[in-house]
């Protein structure tokens, strides 16, 4: 019988806005796994390593080269019978390192129904029927525009960036202006509409605007932040400075010029995350990440509706239809992750500060766990769940076993670890900066919640 502990070789994608050669995590973490038809091309973008089933770039055993989703289905049991059987015996996961040289585009990804729909109507822009809830964890510093600002930030800015207004047109700027003056920190939930509402007119508005009066807002725009510097945006508004939204916006034109994106980072939050910081984004959630390496988990699917910053198909009517409006502080989308209780560290573990630490999303498809070990001999073991997990590893080296298999584990080495089976991480070599390995897993069985 086969030991579920299991090597994978995991393909990377190049993309345009990935970072360039060596300096690519995902490229570097790819690397580390021998392959007949990858290297390192110094002047060669790498976006993303892919970690799962999902057929666009399925992983595979290293040693038989045979994908996960053959082995699943020969042998359900690899992943347990219950998830196989929900989610069709395919990993309800994709896992990935993305390594970000500049900014993604201005993007949401559909909710199950709208998923569906889109993918029957238009299957090559739209290639799978599923959704796509996903998680973010910084693994260097990162910053992205997530979700919508308060409503009393946009307005700020339409009153204090004249380019913006002129896009969106006084009179709806004005109309958004009314109902935040009136309602817009009033909870009561026909408020709430309300502000949806007046936020949609707003936004659809800004993304209605002619590819003409985008280029010359946008040249207005440019030369206001390169002039103004600590006072463009009327000093950046309660959430950030004139002097970074200036940057970013002289940054993002460099990118992409003229575009519409230039403007739309004033309606969303502009959020970091430093190592370890996670946030979590919703299907139907706006987003676009700027810069950074980071873990992603999501539900399997592939599925993005674009509308800035991109070169490829854009979808704006879908995109200005689809999203909730909701609008909340950057700190409300962070999450808080908490000790793992389903894992058990050595002593040599407690007494270096190791750590192993969960980061659970609202949903069933995934959760990840963070494990930090700072020495020599330092051991994390982990209860069998009824449920697939991937493992990489992003720093340090050890090892890790599965029953009387044992694997040298070090950085950008992946592993698929079966359903129920026990997994033990061990530390090789002391180090300030750990043996560091990242964790999906799914296990419908009380969703693992601490």
């Amino acid at each position: 019988m086969q030991i579920p502990l299991i090597r994978l070789q995991c393909g990377v994608n190049s993309y345009d806005w990935g970072k360039v050669g060596k300096e690519s995590a995902a490229a570097k973490f790819a690397s580390a796994t021998p392959s007949d038809d990858f290297t390192i091309q110094d002047e060669k973008p790498y976006a993303e390593l892919w970690m799962g089933t999902h057929p666009s770039l399925p992983s595979k055993d290293l040693e038989t080269k045979r994908t996960l989703l053959d082995m699943f289905q020969d042998n359900q049991a690899l992943m347990s019978e219950t998830i196989a059987k929900h989610y069709g015996q395919k990993l309800p996961f994709l896992f990935k390192v993305l390594s970000i040289r500049k900014a993604l585009s201005i993007q949401a990804h559909p909710n199950k129904k709208l998923a569906g729909e889109l993918h029957a109507k238009d299957p090559k822009n739209y290639p799978d029927d599923n959704h796509k809830p996903e998680m973010t964890i910084a693994i260097t510093p990162f910053e992205g525009l997530c979700g919508f600002r308060p409503l009393a930030e946009i307005a700020h800015f339409l009153a204090t960036v004249p380019s913006l207004r002129n896009l969106i047109g006084d009179s709806a700027a004005q109309s958004f202006e009314a109902t935040v003056k009136d309602q817009g920190t009033n909870s009561d939930p026909k408020a709430l509409e309300t502000n949806k509402k007046a936020l949609k007119e707003a936004f659809t508005a800004l993304m209605s605007a002619s590819n003409d009066h985008i280029a010359s807002a946008a040249k207005e725009l440019v030369a206001s932040a390169e002039k103004e510097g600590e006072q463009f945006a009327g000093r950046g508004g309660p959430s950030n400075e004139g002097k970074e939204l200036a940057e970013l916006v002289v940054r993002s034109n460099s990118q992409f010029p003229a575009d519409l994106g230039l403007f739309v980072l004033f309606f969303l939050n502009y959020v970091k995350l430093q190592p370890g910081e996670a946030m979590f984004l919703k299907a139907d959630d706006i987003h676009a990440y700027l810069s950074g390496d980071i873990i992603e988990c999501m539900a399997s699917s592939d599925n993005v509706v674009r509308a800035g910053f991109t070169p490829k198909f854009k979808d704006i009517s879908t995109l200005t239809s689809m999203l909730t409006y909701e609008h909340d502080p950057p700190s409300q989308q962070k999450m808080s992750p908490v000790d793992y209780p389903y894992v058990t560290l050595s002593s040599s573990a407690y007494s270096s500060n190791s750590s192993s630490i969960l980061y659970d999303p609202p949903i069933e498809e995934f959760s990840v766990v963070k494990t930090d070990l700072k020495k020599k001999g330092a051991k994390a073991t982990f209860e069998g769940i009824d449920g697939p997990s991937i493992i990489i590893c992003t720093g340090g080296e050890g090892t890790i076993s599965v029953g009387p298999k044992t694997e040298n584990i070090g950085t950008g080495y992946v592993f698929f670890v079966g359903a129920t089976a026990e997994c033990v991480l061990e530390a090789s070599s002391d180090s300030d900066d750990g043996f560091v390995t990242f964790k999906a897993f799914c296990d419908l069985s009380g969703k693992e919640a601490a």
